[in-house]
């Protein structure tokens, strides 16, 4: 049977932080499914269909990875794809205990789930979604932050952003 793994998020962008995890787990595993979710406690800065679309041109050079889109529980998406393993990344210790969280209610909701938790690259132990979309929203530079794509779409979403704004003054 195909070792098949998960590696679940909103991925609202995919940073370079995120193609970290990505290319390390392509290393361990036949074939890694990077699945984006919609959070409904998130106000995403792109559509679902946009950031599988980003995620899908930032890890073509990956022949192992696919990207797909789910929602409900994640359990249920890794039964579907006949996947017994979650991969998740830490950057630092205040992530554990949200993760360790979600690992045992995977477990809970699924004995023969496992989740893979790597650690941080050290060049992108202080990157997120949030604090690119912050630093770029601030005008900050994000190159080396996130994929070439991703970047240019990022610039052109706070254009539109900016735009709407202006209009409402």
């Amino acid at each position: 049977m195909k070792q098949i793994a998960i590696y679940p998020g909103s991925f609202d962008p995919v940073t370079n932080g995120h193609l970290d995890i990505i290319e390390r787990s392509s290393k361990i595993f036949e074939h890694i499914i990077v699945a984006v979710f919609c959070n409904p406690f998130k106000e995403p800065m792109f559509t679902m269909e946009e950031r599988v679309e980003m995620l899908k041109e930032a890890t073509k050079k990956f022949k192992n990875v696919s990207v797909d889109s789910f929602d409900g529980l994640l359990v249920d998406y890794a039964k579907q794809k006949n996947a017994r393993i979650i991969i998740r990344g830490i950057r630092a210790v205040s992530d554990f205990e949200g993760e360790f969280q979600k690992a045992s209610m995977n477990k809970k909701l699924d004995p023969n789930i496992e989740t893979l938790i790597l650690m941080s690259s050290n060049e992108h132990a202080f990157l997120s979604s949030s604090v690119v979309k912050e630093a770029a929203l601030f005008g900050g530079c994000i190159r080396g932050l996130v994929p070439p794509n991703v970047q240019e779409r990022m610039i052109q979403r706070i254009k539109e952003i900016r735009r709407m704004k202006q209009k409402q003054l």
